[in-house]
């Protein structure tokens, strides 16, 4: 049988205006300015991306293949080539650790990024550090009775790097504090300057351990925020540190790389960029 039209348009006007009724509805809940619609409950986020270490943006390079602002011993500091080179020999051996210092300014809140290489014993990047006039009294782990004999010493913040890669990746006070934490650990420094351990990191010290390869190239990427310390090595964060302690700790101050006393040594440091926050 077929239906009479004219007996169903009442049904047929009816259901079109809830399906008009429907398409507004959905119109007036549709976010605004193309912007996605909600996650349904239980969705799992996306995440967050990667920080690519290769990404300069906003960095300026602040080694320019040449010695322009940087301030070492001439004996043991040079530029070669694309090269920040420090070296020692066995003719004429270390009585204390020396640096280079970069002279273009003291960063409070920066990133750093910067490769390194080295042959042998013990090295470091100093950041937020200040330069110790010579004569002037400066204990150290070894010898508390120790003064500053030479012309380029710093104190302060070191990401520590060194070619057993003991310390590698952790963050150490020269001529202050001494070592602040390990490798894998998230601590926070208390006002009693007590460090503590709030958290592990993604992975414990011995598995960073194998990331860094000895005798290589290896990346540093140094994030300095208020109290908060951040050092990522080779893409994995290997340090973080909070640091309350009013007393030791510094909010600004000199960029360095350190050369070790100890067995004859070469260290070199390449693609190095600054980004003030």
């Amino acid at each position: 049988m077929i239906p009479d039209i004219n007996k169903l348009r009442p049904a047929l006007t009816a259901l079109g205006a809830l399906a008009l009724a429907i398409g507004s509805l959905a119109a007036q809940q549709q976010p605004q300015g193309g912007a996605a619609p909600q996650r349904a409950r239980g969705q799992v986020p996306p995440g967050a991306q990667p920080l690519n270490f290769e990404d300069r943006t906003g960095f300026q390079p602040i080694f320019d293949v040449t010695m322009k602002n940087w301030d070492g011993d001439p004996a043991i500091w040079k530029a070669e080539g694309q090269v920040l080179v420090g070296t020692t020999t066995p003719q004429n051996p270390l009585k204390e650790n020396t640096f280079v210092i970069w002279r273009g300014g003291q960063p409070a809140d920066f990133e750093l990024k910067v490769e390194y290489r080295m042959s042998a014993t013990n090295s470091g990047i100093q950041f937020r550090s200040v330069q110790l006039p010579q004569g002037t009294a400066a204990p150290n782990p070894t010898n508390p009775d120790a003064k500053v004999a030479g012309k380029w010493v710093l104190k302060g913040y070191q990401a520590d790097i060194d070619f057993a890669n003991q310390f590698t990746g952790m963050i150490y006070e020269e001529r202050g504090r001494g070592f602040l934490m390990h490798r894998g650990e998230a601590i926070e420094i208390g006002p009693d300057a007590v460090s503590r351990q709030i958290g592990k990191l993604e992975m414990n010290a011995d598995e960073l351990k194998a990331l860094i390869k000895a005798g290589e190239w290896n990346s540093v990427h140094l994030i300095a925020r208020g109290n908060t310390i951040t050092n990522i090595v080779n893409g994995h964060v290997t340090a973080f540190m909070i640091d309350d302690d009013p007393k030791g700790r510094a909010m600004k101050g000199l960029l360095g790389f350190q050369i070790h006393v100890g067995d004859p040594m070469k260290i070199e440091f390449r693609n190095i960029f600054l980004k003030t926050l």
